[in-house]
């Protein structure tokens, strides 16, 4: 049964081959301003080694600290991976605070399920998981936005208790709460 893990060098294999479906998706790219996005430009050399695996692990990790480097506007967040056994199936950011970007577009909570885990009930999964995370980073009612024309996040995001908010800059924009 897949469960929220913290990042562990346990799935390395699997993560990278998940890393190379969102790649042959198109993710990664220079205009992909996503957590997957961008993490694929900067670490994708370093996943190819255990050395450099174990690394990006504790680097993710270590964003949950208030005083980890981080580009600017970035805010703590709190990154879990949804794994069964040694296979990598997605991951879920929590985001500790609200920045003015996250409130308009991204919200607290983002999630990616790997392209070939897809319409197997992983996100729904997830974010219901990890709803018990975010009460207990004093998050009450978490902001989660899909886009407009995302219908399977959406029907995530409600399968979770999401109430409609509105629609911004091309993103639905729920509030879910945690309790």
């Amino acid at each position: 049964m897949p469960e929220l893990s913290l990042p562990t060098v346990r799935v390395h294999q699997s993560f990278v081959a998940a890393m190379a479906e969102f790649r042959a998706e198109g993710r990664g790219s220079a205009d992909d301003q996503s957590m997957i996005g961008s993490e694929l430009r900067t670490f994708t050399r370093r996943w190819s080694t255990p050395a450099g695996f174990a690394t990006y692990v504790d680097w993710v990790r270590n964003q949950t600290l208030e005083d980890s480097p981080r580009p600017d506007g970035h805010v703590p967040s709190t990154t879990l991976w949804w794994i069964q056994d040694d296979t990598y199936l997605g991951r879920l950011a929590i985001r500790h605070r609200l920045t003015p970007y996250l409130r308009e577009v991204a919200g607290h909570i983002g999630y990616d399920v790997r392209p070939t885990g897809r319409h197997q009930g992983h996100a729904t999964a997830m974010l219901a998981a990890a709803l018990p995370v975010a009460y207990h980073l004093d998050i009450r009612s978490a902001l989660v936005t899909c886009d407009v024309d995302n219908v399977a996040s959406r029907k995530v995001i409600e399968r979770n208790g999401g109430v409609f908010a509105d629609q911004r800059n091309g993103k639905l924009r729920f509030w879910v709460p945690t309790a």
